[in-house]
């Protein structure tokens, strides 16, 4: 009582294919997908990166000014 059946679910997943279509599920899992994956990306880069970059080409910059001053 109250759960959802294997057989109502596949009367679902029927009903929405006759109504949108193969092609147009296709495209709204792979826009889905996409958005999922650049969710991820954003959320798992990580500032400390930014700040290793900055850091490199501080180093750089230092030494180019050494070079200089010779």
């Amino acid at each position: 009582m109250g759960g959802v059946s294997l057989w109502q679910l596949l009367i679902i997943l029927v009903i929405v294919v006759l109504l949108f279509g193969t092609k147009r599920l296709r495209n709204i899992g792979s826009d889905l997908g996409s958005a999922v994956k650049g969710f991820k990306k954003s959320v798992s880069d990580e500032p400390t990166d930014d700040n290793a970059d900055k850091k490199q080409l501080d180093q750089k910059q230092q030494a180019a000014d050494q070079d200089k001053d010779k």
